[in-house]
């Protein structure tokens, strides 16, 4: 653990056994709920416990030193140590600590340091009747560790499949601005629909832009949860073809480049609902073998059907309309 690390905690808990209240007067039924209060504090690399009854951490008649070494050894390789308290003092200190030979030999650890034995009694007590099985409380599981694991540089994580809710990540269109019309505010922004979205300089486009065809282009939400351009109209960029598919449709991953006519527009949704590459999410790792994305459902759904061609506006009959689509440029997005 790097020297500039510190730890600050200051944390009060209570435990009442359930099913129960705490007596309110001294030396009533032993039979009657039990409660422990305590703290746990931090200033730097030591964490101080502090209970009003440790003996109720004791399970049954075994002490586990196993667990308890292999839990000293992690955090003396971490730099950290805790110390574990009572109402007559300490009980043990496990971690970054450099125990007398009698305690190794006791414990087979240099890690764990023995505390007084006056505050050993009510845990040794406990043992010896075997512990109440209803109060008992368990020891941190396993997976408690690492403790810090930003600190542990050594972990080696595995990359898996994106698996979010379908149609997280906002997914939406970004204009390009160019730098000599471009204004100082924010570029304009779209957030594409649940299932379909139209794009054209029809009134009845979701996304109007002058200058297109009246249907343009499409851009569907499929069975994959993923977002598929369909072209009515002249589009490049740079999305990727989709695979067995007309040669025009494509999927959209974060930073694919649409064009259309004069508007250019970005594709994007947050990495961890996007499903292109690498494996799970699509930014960064170009010209590198990846393995494919495996499916996200159990069996294989057709795909909606593809978009029927827009009828044929002839330009006499839309001037005759007086149609005046959204009048947009580069200077107002």
């Amino acid at each position: 653990m790097s020297p500039s690390t510190r730890l600050d905690i200051d944390l009060a808990f209570s435990l009442v056994e359930p099913g129960g209240t705490p007596s309110a007067t001294p030396g009533t039924d032993s039979s009657a709920a039990e409660e422990m209060t305590g703290t746990i504090t931090a200033s730097g690399l030591e964490i101080e416990i502090y209970s009003s009854k440790p003996e109720l951490f004791v399970q049954g008649r075994t002490i586990k030193l196993k667990e308890l070494r292999r839990l000293a050894a992690a955090l003396a390789e971490r730099g950290l140590t805790i110390s574990l308290s009572g109402p007559d003092g300490l009980i043990v200190r496990l971690g970054a600590e450099r125990a007398p030979l009698t305690q190794r030999i006791l414990t087979r650890s240099t890690h764990i340091g023995l505390g007084h034995r006056n505050a050993w009694a009510p845990l040794l007590k406990r043992r010896k009747a075997g512990g109440l099985e209803n109060t008992v409380v368990p020891l941190p599981p396993s997976t408690l560790f690492p403790l810090v694991p930003t600190f542990d540089r050594r972990i080696r994580r595995t990359v898996t499949t994106t698996h979010y809710a379908p149609g997280a990540g906002r997914p939406r269109l970004i204009f390009v601005v160019g730098s000599e019309n471009w204004n100082g505010q924010m570029p304009r922004e779209f957030d594409l629909l649940p299932g379909v979205t139209t794009i054209g300089s029809s009134p009845s486009a979701d996304l109007q832009l002058e200058g297109l065809q009246p249907l343009h282009a499409e851009i569907r939400h499929d069975a994959n949860d993923e977002y598929v351009l369909y072209p009515l109209g002249e589009v490049a960029g740079g999305a990727r073809p989709l695979p067995g598919e007309s040669e025009g449709e494509q999927i959209l991953r974060t930073g694919a480049r649409i064009e259309m006519m004069q508007w250019r527009m970005g594709f994007f949704r947050e990495e961890y609902a996007d499903h292109g590459r690498p494996y799970g999410g699509r930014l960064g790792g170009e010209l590198a073998y990846q393995r494919p994305q495996p499916g996200r459902h159990s069996e294989n759904l057709p795909r909606t059907a593809q978009p029927s061609a827009p009828p044929a506006v002839p330009p006499a009959e839309a001037a005759a309309t007086g149609i005046d689509p959204l009048p947009l440029d580069d200077s107002e997005i």
